[in-house]
């Protein structure tokens, strides 16, 4: 039974940086050369909700969680890519009846540490500042990434909740975005697969580990934003993933299924030429199993032309 609860439980704080993604704009052109540092902080609050087979009940979390993030673009075979990787550290508590006796968990540190390659395909050749700014913009653009989670995190097999979650993730998506006026239009399509975690809940002292695999998982993203002016935007945001039965030692659970939905809305106020603020709200639409969360993020952006780490 301990295995079940654990099985449920373990990827809830990573979550909220896999799945669960809401991120318009992903493929927006800008310059080669093209730099930023962005500070995020991540506040998530709401329900757990469990597979019937685990007697938990009336769990709720909440989680915190700065980033660091670093993006910079660059000419990939002439074509316009950019590489971003961010650093989160995450804050939890958690509380629940197990078995009609309430508990609780406080975790703390550093979080699975993801990288995004992404390159433009169609209508996104690399482009100087110079000429991008008297090049028109392209009305349709497809582009590719792919994002890999590394196992960075904060992770304990003797603990049912952990922060990091022992495996490694990878991504590949496909993103196609148009433009209309004022008016923009982004739908991914991307599929998570994970490696195994060779060291998964030990509910013995002294007992070999448990190895847990979990099956791909199917994301899609649409957003649709409008410009009030260069830089200010806005944009509502909706999502949709399935898939992730999770198995023990080959033992399957097919309650694991996750069928779940987030909606939201996104802004960005441009502060200076090279400063802006970003804030997000995201809540869950339909969800069948994981953390049923409110999320409220807000993130400051410096940006810059130029080598790398080298502020003008």
């Amino acid at each position: 039974m301990r295995i079940a609860a654990a099985l449920a439980i373990a990827w809830l704080v990573p979550a909220l940086c896999s799945a669960q993604d809401l991120t318009p704009r992903a493929y927006v052109l800008v310059p080669v050369d093209s730099n930023a540092v962005i500070f995020t902080y991540a506040f998530a609050d709401g329900e757990l909700l469990f597979d019937p087979t685990v007697p938990i009940e009336d769990a709720v979390g909440t989680i915190h969680t700065p980033v660091f993030t670093y993006f910079y673009t660059f000419d990939f075979f002439r074509r316009s890519a950019n590489i971003s990787g961010s650093i989160p550290f995450a804050i939890g508590d958690f509380s629940g009846s197990v078995s009609g006796r309430d508990r609780s968990a406080h975790r703390q540190g550093l979080a699975d540490i993801p990288v995004r390659f992404s390159v433009n395909l169609i209508g996104g050749p690399a482009l100087t500042a110079a000429a991008f700014v008297k090049t028109p913009p392209p009305r349709t653009t497809l582009g590719a990434s792919v994002k890999v989670i590394a196992p960075t995190g904060q992770y304990d097999p003797a603990l049912l909740v952990n922060i990091g979650t022992n495996r490694w993730s990878f991504k590949p998506e496909i993103g196609f975005t148009r433009h209309s006026g004022p008016m923009t239009l982004d739908a991914y399509a991307g599929v998570w697969f994970f490696t195994d975690n060779d060291n998964f809940f030990a509910s013995v002292p002294g007992a070999p580990p448990n190895v847990r695999t979990q099956d791909p998982i199917g994301a899609f993203e649409f957003h649709v934003s409008y410009d009030v002016r260069p830089r200010l935007w806005i944009s509502a945001d909706i999502n949709y993933w399935r898939g992730g039965k999770t198995s023990v030692n080959g033992l399957r659970n097919n309650s694991t299924l996750q069928a779940n939905s987030r909606y939201g809305v996104t802004g960005s106020v441009p502060l200076t030429r090279h400063q802006a603020v970003k804030v997000s709200y995201s809540d869950g639409v339909v969800v069948r199993i994981g953390g049923n969360y409110k999320i409220l993020s807000m993130g400051w952006q410096y940006s810059w032309l130029g080598t790398p780490f080298k502020m003008n």
